[in-house]
């Protein structure tokens, strides 16, 4: 019975020392865990940035392509009747707000954070779609 009860306080005095010395290396662990936290957090800001820059600059380059084609309109058009070329140009006009609001609306968005970014981007690329199919109807229907 000595015996026993000499290795259950043996086991239990390992128990508390090994759970005191637990303490401080969940203190580390904890702060190792916050550290690699904020690198995380660190790349994924870059990464949400860079996301931003690069979409920013894309969409822009199509803004400038829809400004090409709708001047290659205001060109073509210039040999128009004087029915169809009234028609044209309302039409042309009506790409020119289009494409100026989109390009607002880009440039009008602020630093929402990632998941708004995200919504942004769906719609944007949504208004974009649109405009270009619109652009390239007009553009078909204005050669025939």
């Amino acid at each position: 019975m000595k015996k026993s009860i000499l290795t259950i306080a043996t086991f239990i005095t390992a128990v508390l020392m090994t759970s005191c010395s637990s303490s401080g290396e969940k203190v580390e662990d904890a702060k190792e865990n916050a550290i690699e936290a904020a690198a995380d957090l660190n790349r994924a800001n870059e990464e949400y940035m860079a996301d931003m820059e690069n979409y920013r600059k894309t969409t822009n380059a199509k803004i400038e392509a829809n400004n090409k084609s709708i001047a290659e309109f205001k060109t073509r058009i210039e040999n128009e009747k004087k029915e169809a070329k009234a028609d044209y140009i309302k039409k042309i006009d009506e790409l020119e707000k289009k494409n100026s609001d989109v390009k607002k609306k880009m440039d009008d968005y602020k630093n929402d954070g990632k998941a708004n970014w995200e919504s942004f981007k769906a719609e944007f690329n949504r208004d974009m779609e649109e405009l270009g199919n619109a652009i390239s109807s007009f553009g078909e229907n204005s050669k025939k």
